[in-house]
């Protein structure tokens, strides 16, 4: 079983070029059964992707681009996107198992109430995407991925690994953050700082958090009170 480690958390990738494994090409991720499995399914270029009640397991997606993309109440299980651009996507309500995105542009995505066990998000663009009420029941990585202004709120990210990724303005409510693995990024412009309790950080990282806590209270020092008058 392939898998992939960042610092303590190991990520277990789909397996889908083991011996015995034929994936079928398909030419639609839409079944009236419900369920896609054992596919390949890629070089498209879509208006809308629009999933519901939906079950893709052990597949690959890739070279696909979509204007839409809508995923309600959709599981996926050992699935792998790759060189995928996604736009406006939505996701709720679902469950992402073994699932990797990589090289993908995803920007200003939207996930809310989905849960995520064994998911990599590797070398992504994610500007400006929303994680609401988004939960991690098993391992999860970001590595190698741009998330400038993007924001999570009510979510559960304990145990997350975020490894080399840019979080220029990337903002974090209230949600469950302990053992959040934030090392090897800079964080001197992240927001909501004040939330992120028990994450994990390299010593070197303190002033990085302090310089975003003072930028996000907006304090005065007193050497510049004149230049202010």
């Amino acid at each position: 079983m392939d898998s992939i480690t960042f610092g303590r958390v190991t990520v277990i990738l789909p397996t889908l070029d083991e011996p015995g494994l034929y994936l079928s090409n398909v030419t639609s991720l839409d079944s009236a059964r419900g369920i896609v499995q054992d596919f390949q399914y890629g070089d498209a270029d879509l208006r809308d992707l629009d999933l519901a009640d939906t079950s893709l397991i052990t597949g690959r997606v890739s070279r696909l681009r979509a204007d839409r993309v809508q995923f309600d109440k959709v599981r996926l299980d050992s699935v792998e996107f790759d060189t995928c651009d996604l736009a406006t996507t939505r996701i709720a309500d679902s469950k992402l198992s073994r699932v990797v995105f990589r090289n993908c542009k995803i920007m200003g995505a939207s996930l809310t109430g989905v849960a995520l066990d064994n998911v990599l998000f590797e070398n992504c663009k994610l500007d400006y995407a929303s994680f609401e009420q988004v939960r991690v029941t098993g391992p999860v990585a970001f590595s190698k991925c741009v998330l400038t202004e993007a924001s999570f709120a009510g979510c559960d990210l304990s145990g997350v690994v975020v490894d080399a990724c840019t979080l220029r303005l990337a903002e974090f409510s209230r949600g469950k953050y302990q053992g959040l693995d934030l090392r090897g990024n800079d964080l001197t412009s992240l927001r909501g700082v004040a939330h992120l309790a028990k994450v994990v950080i390299d010593r070197a990282q303190q002033s990085e958090l302090a310089e975003a806590m003072i930028a996000e209270l907006d304090v005065t020092f007193g050497d510049t009170l004149n230049e202010r008058r």
